[in-house]
């Protein structure tokens, strides 16, 4: 099984409980019951802080301290943002998502081979045309 890279979509859902796809809550249980590592980008800490100073996000703690309760759960870690990384992100081929934290999340996942799992229409589309490899949740 691949190792997944949880958007920052899903990493709300999952904190929120919010209804996602089956076959996305399958494999996010599948991943960490068999040991594995479910990875989340270290921009996602920045777009939930950016979702809160917005208001688009409400929390009963500070943001902080919400993205560090979900980090904290068995089997779930920051995924590695080396410089390669981010300069890919300027080189992805096909027709990439626009969005730079879109493009971020992409890179991430062709860098290390994750399965990213997102709702985001961009990178689904990107999916689509094979230069990474997602679930929507």
């Amino acid at each position: 099984m691949a190792q997944l890279l949880l958007d920052t979509c899903t990493v709300i859902f999952l904190a929120t409980g919010a209804a996602m796809r089956d076959a996305s809550k399958d494999a996010i249980k599948d991943q960490v019951d068999s040991g594995g590592t479910a990875y989340v980008s270290p921009f996602s800490a920045w777009e939930i802080g950016m979702l809160s100073s917005r208001g688009r996000l409400t929390f009963s703690q500070r943001p902080e301290t919400w993205f560090e309760n979900f980090m904290g759960q068995q089997g779930v870690e920051l995924a590695p943002m080396p410089p390669s990384v981010l300069i890919g992100s300027s080189f992805l081929p096909g027709s990439p998502p626009k969005d730079p934290w879109d493009r971020i999340i992409a890179a991430t996942a062709r860098e290390f081979g994750y399965l990213l799992v997102t709702r985001d229409r961009a990178l689904l589309d990107y999916a689509a045309t094979g230069h990474i490899n997602a679930i929507a949740c």
